[in-house]
């Protein structure tokens, strides 16, 4: 199933494995939504581009 384009909302995406999904996601072409609770500097760390 080709996800490029597709969107997706990743649950606890600020770190652990939810944060392993997200970054999969994103390296695979995917618009992701991150949701998580932390500080400030370590969410805007989280959003950058994935490599």
């Amino acid at each position: 199933m080709a996800l490029a384009g597709k969107t997706a909302l990743v649950t606890g995406s600020i770190s652990g494995i939810g944060l392993g999904i997200a970054e999969a996601l994103a390296r695979a072409g995917v618009n992701v939504v991150l949701n998580g609770m932390s500080e400030a500097a370590q969410i805007a760390e989280t959003r950058r581009p994935a490599v």
